[in-house]
């Protein structure tokens, strides 16, 4: 059995995520940017790169890619220019793509993650935007490739890492990290089933100790945030044993068989593209003002980090409970409308976290489809912590309740006779009720088993349908029953 690298070698790896992003075209044409469509359907002019026909950047694209820019703290280029990478590819139609070389939109800034009990920061080298390629279909005709270029021409951004990685793990967390900023950002919906966010790890190791990096391989187009994971694995399992057996790594580019859980090769160094970046003749540079930055800047909603930040040290929730309820921005979103009108913080958080995730999970759906508004979950907060309704009835009635009726928690409460009962006659008659049907349990509980409180407030809460104060109830229960007066 081959020993484990962790041994002897540190890795290193760097992430490129290519994000397509959210706009009704594509990046320098009128077609639609959709997904789902027959195959061949949003194709023109420009997409196919026909003689005469010009593109026209879409200047959503320039502001989605400022706004991620800016929340990853990075430096946005005051003016640059628009280039061409050429190859050939069947799903390429121009033979060519838009891009950004020497000038990208965004340089710098940094991707927060979690690291055991603390934080990382992964550097970014850079952001820039380009318009992706096609598809090419191996698995549907056995004997020709298919080309669906409906994906052509879609914007995306690439955000390129530092070589800051160094597990599997950061990995992983680092491209939950990358999804939950471009979806509440609504840069990008995130699904890699659709191919919307894909990964490319370069992946090295080197002895521990050295400060030189290793030579680097290139795994391509991983599609699940595990798969990048177990490419991670293997690739440096790979590279250690071919060194270790006097071997040498070489610069290439591979692919990961998710099946088989290994990395096979698909060209080398020798065989890497010659991209001849040049400057886009068609487009003129871009120049991007600070007034536009700002007015990006004002515009951008709450991110992750500030909110799990501001729920831990302004609200006083845990770790767990702030990273919970920010996961996704419109339950985020939804927590801090709910905020607004109640200042029992935990307990709104229970309530978003529990009846209100739980409804929704089972469901299928999402939390913007939740029939209660969070100025109603707001009053429900207000009523349980008040003590005019029991948690117990808001769960199991006032809950499913306003889910079907409007009103506030109080106005269906008092409609439906759900208020607490605050009558001390009420709740003594009830408990004196109980101590009669258990005396033996009354004479256990003077001999100090206090533990069966517990039964004499069940009783209570079950002779008067649950409505009955727990607080006055509890007070009332340990002094009858201390006294003895039965």
């Amino acid at each position: 059995m081959s020993t484990p690298w962790q041994e002897k070698y540190e890795l290193v790896v760097g992430l490129e995520v290519h994000a397509q992003l959210l706009t009704e075209s594509k990046a320098y044409s009128s077609e639609a940017n959709a997904y789902g469509d027959r195959p061949n359907t949003l194709v023109g002019p420009v997409t196919l790169g026909l003689p005469g026909t010009l593109p026209v950047p879409n200047t959503k694209v320039i502001d989605l890619a400022i706004r991620l820019g800016l929340a990853c703290g990075c430096d946005i280029a005051p003016r640059m220019y628009y280039a061409r990478k050429n190859y050939f590819y069947p799903d390429l139609p121009k033979g060519y793509q838009i891009t950004q070389d020497k000038t990208p939109i965004c340089t710098g800034g940094k991707i927060t993650i979690p690291d055991g009990a603390g934080e990382k920061d992964i550097r970014i080298t850079r952001i820039h935007m380009e318009e992706d390629a096609g598809k090419s279909i191996h698995d549907v005709d056995p004997f020709n490739t298919l080309v669906d270029l409906n994906r052509a021409g879609v914007p995306l951004v690439e955000i390129v890492s530092e070589p800051d990685i160094r597990s599997a793990q950061e990995a992983y967390d680092y491209l939950v990290e990358v999804r939950r900023l471009v979806r509440y950002l609504d840069v990008c919906d995130g699904n890699m089933e659709e191919g919307s966010l894909r990964c490319d790890a370069n992946i090295s190791i080197r002895p521990k100790g050295s400060p030189e990096f290793g030579t680097r391989t290139e795994v391509k187009n991983l599609n699940s945030f595990r798969n990048v994971a177990r490419a991670i694995e293997y690739e440096a399992q790979r590279q250690s044993e071919v060194i270790d057996g006097g071997g040498v790594i070489h610069m290439e580019t591979r692919t990961f068989d998710a099946a088989k859980g290994i990395t096979i090769g698909l060209r080398s160094k020798e065989m890497a593209h010659d991209y001849r970046y040049f400057p886009e003749p068609d487009i003129q540079p871009l120049t991007v003002s600070e007034a536009k930055k700002e007015a990006i800047r004002r515009a951008m909603p709450p991110l992750p980090r500030e909110l799990r930040e501001k729920y831990v040290s302004t609200l006083g929730l845990s770790a767990y409970d702030a990273a919970n309820l920010t996961d996704d921005r419109d339950t985020a979103l939804y927590y801090e409308e709910t905020l607004k009108g109640t200042r029992n913080a935990k307990a709104a958080a229970n309530q978003v976290m529990g009846p209100v995730r739980g409804w929704v999970n089972e469901r299928g759906l999402t939390i913007r489809e939740f029939p209660i508004s969070p100025v109603r979950l707001a009053s429900l907060v207000e009523l349980i912590e008040s003590g005019k309704v029991s948690h117990t009835l808001a769960a199991q009635k006032l809950f499913p309740l306003m889910l079907v009726q409007d009103g506030t928690a109080e106005e269906l409460a008092t409609a439906h006779g759900l208020l607490t009962d605050t009558r001390e006659d009420a709740i003594e008659a009830a408990l004196r009720q109980a101590m009669k049907k258990y005396p033996d349990k009354v004479d256990a509980f003077r001999a100090g088993n206090k533990g069966l409180l517990g039964l004499f407030m069940g009783e209570v809460m079950k002779a008067t349908q649950g409505k009955a104060d727990p607080r006055k109830a509890n007070e009332l229960a340990q002094k009858i029953l201390q006294e003895g007066n039965t």
